[in-house]
Parts: C-alpha cells; structure tokens; sequence
C-alpha cells in the first residue's frame, strides 16, 4: 500500500503514454508473449571455472547433534571439553573427542548470547563468562552486559542464581561482544560502534565512551565499587575524560578476536561497512580509524579524530570477496603442520577462509585456504592449537583438511557454447526454455545494446517480491526469489560505426549464476556469482574471460569525431566486479524485478507485458497480487513523452540505487531508489561528506542549479580520481543520461 500512495501519481501520467496490453485499438498486442512454457534442461552453467582450494572442511565431531544457530566457541580450561553458545541463550559443553556424541546443557540464559569464555582458573573457581543482550533489536542504556555465572565442577551445570554482571554498555546495531583473556590474565571485551550505519553515534574516535573499543578490565582484583579493576598500564588510565577500560579503539564492529598462544599478540576480524573488510593486529592504544577511515580507505574523513594516530589492518579484503570478516586464530595445532604460525580467519557471507603470514611490519605470505558452504560466524581452539570452525546456519562445527590431490576434473564450461545457454552460438539462438526479456531503464553501459534471457532450470519457479532483506531500509524494493541454478544472460553489442544497428558487434556475454544456501535471506541464502564470455573476432562464439577481467580497444567510425574516427576503451569486468553491484541490498538481480519488467516486450512478433506472461507460463508460485497495470513500474529515460521526474528518477533507481542505497556500497548517508520522495532521498541542499570537487558552494542537489549539484557534476567527470560516478562499469560518459539529470535539476522549483 506505502507503494501504491507514492506511485499513483506516476502510474497516472505514464498510462497517458504507455497504454498496457490487451487494448482494443491496438491490434499488436496480445494478453502474452509465450502460450506454452518449455523447461531449461541443457545448463553446463555448475561448479566454479577457479582452480581447487588446498583444503576443505569436514565435520570435526560429525555424532554430535546439531545446534541452534551456534555463535561462539570455546575450550574449558584444565579439562577435555568445548563448549557451544547458541544464539538464542543456551550453552552447552562436550568432550573433546571426535566420537563424542553427546552435549551437556550447561545454562540456557533464555537471552541472546553473543560470546562466551572461561575463567584461566577455570578449574579452580568455575567461573564461566557470558556476553548477552537485553533485547537485540533495541538501543538499551544497558543492553550489553558481560555476567559471570558459577559452574558445577561435579554436575558442570552453571547455577542461574550465581550469575554476577561484571560489566555492560548500551546495546544498538553494532554490540560487538566477544569475550577472551589474554596471557596476561585479564579480560578483553569487544564493543561495537552500537548503531547501524555509518557510525550514527560518532563514537569511533571517541575514547570517553566504551563503544567502538577493546577494553582490557581485571575481574579478579575489583575496586572503586565496580565488580571489575582496571589494570594500571591500560593506555588511557591517566588522560582526562577518556574510559580507562579502553585498550584500543576505532572499531566498528570486531567480530571475533584472539591471542596468539605463541607470543601473545591480539589479533581481530573487523566488520566493515560499504566496501572493506579488515585484520587487525590490535596494539595498546591502537587507532583503527573508524568512522574517519574504512580500513585504509577515507570514509568520513572530516570526522574528529582520536587522540593516537590511525593505524592500518594488516590485511583488508574488499567487498567482492568477504562481506562479513570472522576472526580466528593463528594456528599452533599439529594436523596441518603447513600452516604452522599462520594467522587463520573466513567469512560469514561468503564462506571462504583465508591464511596469512606477519613479519610485525607487513604480509610475507596469503593464500585463500577454503570456499565453503559454511556460514562462518566463529572459531574455536582446543588445547593442542587445532581449528574448528562454527556454522551458524548448519549448526555444525567444522575443521579444515587437505584437499585431496586427485581432485574431479573441472568442467565449467569454459566456451559460451558449452554452457547449455544457447542452442547455436553462431546465430545466438537461445537452447530451448530461455525466456527473452526486456527493462524499463537501461543501466549506461557505455553505449553498448544489450540483449537479455532468463533461463530458469526445468520448471523452476520465482517467488514474486519475497525477498526484503535487509530491513528496515525505507523504500527499497523488495526482490525477487529465484530457483536454484537460475542464469541471467544478457549480451553486449557495440555499434563499430556509430549510429549504424547494423555495424553491431557481440563484445560480451555475461551470465549471472544463482546458487541457493541454506538459511534465509537475513543470513545470506543467496550466492551470485558472474562469468564473462569474451567474443572471438569471427562472431562464432565466447570464451570464459579470465577471474581478473581484462581491456580491450575497438575503433569506431564516427562522422562526428576527428578524422572520422575515434577509439573506445571496453573494459570486460572481473568476477570480483560483477558482486560490487549485485549486492544483498540491491536484491541481487537489477533487472529483473517488478520495477524493471513491468513492461510490454516484444516476444518475436508479439507484444504483450512481461509479468503477465510470466504469470500465465506459471513461473510466479503464486498469482500476481494485482493487474500489471496497477504494479510499479519505472519509466524509459529516453522517452520525451514522460514526465521529465519520473524518467530521471528512473534513471538514478536504474544507474545508481544499486549503491546508494541503504547498505548499498555507496559511500554517502543519502538514497537514490525511486520509491522514495525526493524529499526523502536526503539529497537535496545537503553539504557532500567527499569534498566539493572545486565547486563553489557545492551541494548534492541544489534545485534549479545543476552547476551547484554533485549529482549531475560528477556523473560528468571522465576520471575516478576527478569524482567519477559511476565509480565501475563505465569509462564513457553517459552524455544523454547527464544531460537528463542537468535538465531535471534545471526545472526543479526553488526555493
């Protein structure tokens, strides 16, 4: 309904100019384009073209049972035991024997747990630690509390009633959690920056708050009235104002930290925001940066910054590769005597784990260790130094070996033409089952034509708008969910005399792969990745372009350029490129969703709207909730026709909402989706967070002054270091599209 408000004034004026299928006075159109689905059986499009990673994980105590949505694990000191904390509040301990087939119920808090660990003593006093929240959804003066519980040597059961809380700090989007002593007996606490985006709070450069910290407390010697001391070489003990907890600050959210047994160093995953993922290597009094900087990269470097100097991640992965970094452990264990010293870490995300190697001054040796299909949100070591990794989603705990040597052949079709896509290459006839389909807004690709396919195996299905996450992020559009091994086909044709169809020329064609994980969608069900087939000069068929991407030069004849010629850079994108814009907030598939294909579409002859045609061939699970014609849709930005607001901010929703969107990757505090009012975009006479670009008096969107507008203004750049936006998938400037958002601009009422 909050769609349909937003959008009856747009649907009323496109339906002047864009009348819907099945009008008597239009004999063209026919109700749909398909009479009869055939099923896609010939995908090859499996596995991954990647070479195999040296090892792969295994169930390390594959009797146990499973548990519920696992966070943390830890080893019971001065016994043979591990322990498991689940999410949602129970804890439970077993013997560290990989026959074990049993595990205890410990305490069940009935809260959400977050980390858990135990006392060196352990032995001796009992004393098992927890981190809990209150209430995870809420911002809580107090929502985060570290409490110690007293457990029964005899039983091993925790009593309730013993429970302590020796420390807490308010609870908000980023809690952080994690709990370890160090060697030197205290106890680390980890805290997020304790909001959701962007560090709402400013408290990453703030040492007189406790967020966006590790904090170093003795709980062993208490004073000042407090259940906890604070040791007396902490770093910040004796500066005015600030917490003497703190131990190193500039976090934004340290999911998971560790010590060294071998020497003692504190090694940290760090979550990051739009595009970085980090290792630290946590130093007394270090600086992380947040929110001036993300990893090394400027975020908001206008910020206040803190009392020590910033200090590097001694690694940092961008957002094409981990989304959401889990701390581990340097290995000391005897199984894998390879990786003897190696800092070990994964990915929640993406599954994949990394290794690396620290002189102190900088990286000697990385190597991706795993691709898994594990959610990785935590590690545990046991008293030998062995690794176990724990999967949130399979509720399973994991430990990495050796791939075997004799590995399957790799049969990832490595030709266009093997992929079972297309039944002739040569004439780009589609196997049996594609189903052609068109947008309302073309995303600029550099002046290239685009043809599209969906291929949906066998009789597959699409669950219509199901998909929301991540949520709250008013306005996004929901998405839609696809069947596993869903491929997305779209070629790319670049006119080699310009304004001349028939001069085309295949460059490219892209397939976006869809493979289904378990969970659901706030854990990360879907994986995509994308695949580039680069065409031979004969037009005959594509090969599978390297992981990395690559350029290439065409010339092209144009009357218009001097001595009728001119050359034009195509850039083909990396593997790692593709999931920079088909991202989590963005639902993934940019063009094929309500706003994009609610459209009439020329099947072969016949015209008729797409969603209803996709209806009528049974591809929705369930009918559509309305007539196409009472749906969203966006506008073609090329049709003069329509209403100059509805085609630019079709436009920005096609172009640029991919990112600047909640949680998008666009680094900026503004969205461009087009549910949105414009008042709502947060764009409008807001002072950029990146500089003014040499711009007098500059603004994001300034109406009536697109000279004033960054929006337009860098849209017009021809270099990333002069602001270009966008800032991948393009090296030619949208000279339509910029002049579309300067007039829209131009016309907009001032003040």
């Amino acid at each position: 309904m909050r769609f349909l408000t937003l959008l009856l004034p747009f649907l009323a004026a496109a339906l002047l100019v864009a009348p819907w299928p099945g009008r008597a006075d239009d004999p063209a159109k026919k109700p749909v384009g398909i009479a009869k689905r055939v099923p896609w059986t010939t995908s090859k499009v499996k596995g991954s073209p990647e070479p195999p990673a040296p090892y792969r994980t295994e169930q390390a105590f594959a009797k146990l049972p499973k548990f519920n949505e696992p966070l943390d694990m830890a080893m019971v000191p001065g016994t043979n035991r591990l322990a498991i904390a689940e999410r949602r509040g129970k804890i439970y301990a077993f013997v560290n024997d990989p026959q074990s087939d049993k595990a205890d119920l410990v305490l069940d808090l009935k809260k959400t747990i977050y980390a858990l660990t135990f006392h060196p003593q352990f032995a001796k006093n009992g004393y098992l630690f927890v981190t809990y929240v209150l209430d995870p959804d809420k911002t809580e003066p107090k929502g985060t509390k570290v409490a110690r519980f007293v457990v029964d040597p005899k039983s091993f059961k925790a009593d309730p009633d013993s429970e302590k809380v020796v420390f807490e700090w308010p609870s908000g989007g980023h809690n952080g959690g994690c709990l370890k002593f160090g060697p030197d007996g205290y106890l680390y606490i980890g805290t997020g920056d304790g909001s959701g985006i962007a560090d709402e709070l400013q408290t990453g450069q703030d040492v007189s708050d406790l967020l966006s910290s590790i904090l170093r407390i003795d709980v062993d010697k208490p004073d000042d009235g407090k259940p906890y001391g604070v040791p007396k070489d902490n770093p910040f003990v004796k500066m005015k104002d600030a917490r003497p907890e703190i131990w190193a600050y500039g976090v934004r959210q340290p999911w998971k930290f560790s010590f060294d047994r071998a020497n003692g160093d504190l090694w940290c995953g760090e979550v990051g925001q739009d595009l970085w993922e980090s290792v630290l290597k946590v130093e007394k009094g270090g600086n992380y940066g947040w929110s001036v900087m993300e990893g090394t990269h400027p975020f908001r470097p206008e910020r206040k910054r803190g009392p020590t100097p910033i200090l590097p991640p001694v690694i940092e992965h961008p957002h094409t590769e981990s989304r959401s970094l889990t701390g581990g452990f340097v290995y000391h264990g005897k199984r894998l005597k390879e990786l003897e010293g190696a800092y070990i870490y994964g990915d929640f995300d993406t599954g994949r784990v990394w290794a690396l190697r620290f002189d102190g001054k900088k990286v000697t040796w990385k190597q991706e260790l795993a691709k898994t299909l594990q959610r990785v949100v935590g590690w545990g070591e046991d008293a030998a130094g062995e690794l176990y990794i724990v999967d949130f989603m399979g509720g399973r705990i994991h430990q990495l070996v050796q791939a075997p040597k004799e590995v399957e052949v790799n049969n990832f079709p490595r030709k266009l033409s093997e992929t079972g896509v297309f039944e002739s290459t040569k004439e780009l006839k589609p196997a049996a089952g594609l189903i052609p389909y068109s947008v309302n807004a073309q995303l600029w690709s550099d002046g290239a034509y685009k043809e599209r396919f969906l291929a949906i195996p066998g009789l597959g299905q699409i669950g219509y708008n199901e998909i929301e996450y991540p949520q709250p992020s008013p306005g996004a559009p929901r998405g839609w969910r696809f069947s596993d091994g869903t491929v997305m086909v779209k070629t790319f044709f670049l006119e080699m005399e310009a304004g001349n169809p028939a001069s085309r020329r295949r460059l490219e064609t892209r397939l976006l792969h869809f493979q289904k994980l378990a969970g659901t969608e706030e854990v990360g069900d879907q994986y995509w990745q994308g695949y580039t087939y680069v065409w031979n000069d004969e037009q005959t068929d594509a090969v599978l372009a390297e992981s990395g991407g690559l350029d290439r030069t065409f010339t092209i004849k144009d009357a218009k350029a001097t001595g009728g010629k001119r050359e034009q850079t195509w850039h083909f994108p990396s593997r790692n490129e593709c999931v920079m814009c088909h991202t989590t907030p963005a639902k993934f598939a940019l063009g094929v969703n309500t706003l994009q294909m609610n459209k009439d579409h020329n099947y072969n002859g016949v015209v008729a709207n797409q969603l209803r045609t996709l209806e009528h061939l049974g591809i929705f699970t369930k009918p559509l909730p309305q007539q196409p014609q009472e749906l969203p849709h966006l506008s073609d930005p090329d049709d003069e026709k329509a209403p100059i607001d509805l085609r630019a901010r079709s436009y920005l929703q096609a172009n640029c909402a991919h990112c600047h969107i909640k949680w998008g990757g666009g680094n900026a505090e503004f969205q461009l989706i087009w549910p949105l009012k414009l008042n709502e975009l947060g764009i409008v006479d807001v002072k950029p967070a990146h500089g003014s670009f040499k711009i007098d008096d500059a603004r994001l969107l300034v109406p009536g002054h697109p000279e004033r507008s960054l929006l337009y203004t860098r849209m017009r750049a021809h270099k990333i270091e002069d602001g270009r936006m966008p800032r991948i998938g393009s090296l030619v400037v949208d000279e339509k599209g910029s002049k579309l958002i300067h007039d829209w601009i131009k016309q907009l009422p001032t003040k």
